[in-house]
């Protein structure tokens, strides 16, 4: 999946690309992927939609810090 150059943001204030997932520490990366689905995705699915990223690869980075997404409450835990 081609990676495009979307930020999060606070506010007005472009924060962080999560494109650079695969690289980040593991636990910055699950604040920052939770608070996208809490605050501005519908869906696992339309936040690495919106960023542009690989789902499964998504999945697996924070499945290797023991980090696994709970459908129901649309957070990873």
């Amino acid at each position: 999946m081609k990676a495009v150059d979307s930020f999060l943001r606070f506010g007005n204030v472009e924060f962080v690309k999560l494109t650079s997932f695969e690289t980040m520490d593991p636990h910055l990366l699950l604040g920052l992927v939770n608070t996208e689905l809490r605050n501005n995705a519908s869906s696992l699915k339309d936040l690495c939609k919106t960023h542009g990223l690989e789902e499964r690869a998504l999945v697996a980075r924070l499945a290797d810090a023991d980090y696994h997404f709970v459908e129901d409450q649309k957070t990873f835990r």
